[in-house]
């Protein structure tokens, strides 16, 4: 699945060297805070009564909510989605050294000060469809460095 919005602010960029590219901080107009939208999944959690301040507590709180949006597989693949943006923002914003990478093919990765890439995508999209990992756990097994 592509991100549209990613190739549109593509080619409002210039051309980049080959390889992955990083961004660690969020400013405004850059990609972290295009990725940290999650326009999708913050509406929905806000209908739950729910607000998303991109903190552990929200993934917590994300993990509670009765998954209704599993009836309806197109509602879940984008909710999917944005679940993993959100799992990705949050670790972004409160992991020490942690950045997207943008990959060649234009998925979105978190990579750890380690070194370490995460698939938050994937995730998300697990945790849509599934139920599992929890993002909470997914969260917590990068923050202990596991």
């Amino acid at each position: 699945m592509g991100f549209a919005f990613l190739d549109r602010w593509r080619t409002r960029q210039p051309p980049a060297a080959p390889g992955p590219v990083r961004y660690g901080s969020v400013q405004p107009g850059s990609l972290g805070e295009m990725l940290s939208e999650c326009g999708l999944l913050r509406e929905r959690a806000l209908d739950a009564g729910l607000r998303l301040d991109d903190t552990a507590a929200s993934l917590r709180a994300l993990d509670q909510l009765i998954p209704d949006w599993r009836n309806d597989p197109n509602v879940s693949e984008w909710l999917g989605n944005d679940a993993g943006l959100y799992l990705g923002t949050v670790i972004v914003r409160t992991v020490d050294g942690a950045q997207w990478e943008l990959l060649a093919d234009g998925s979105p990765m978190v990579v750890l000060a380690n070194g370490r890439e995460i698939d938050v995508v994937t995730a998300g999209r697990s945790w849509a469809e599934e139920g599992s990992p929890e993002l909470s756990a997914a969260y917590a097994l990068v923050h202990s460095g596991g």
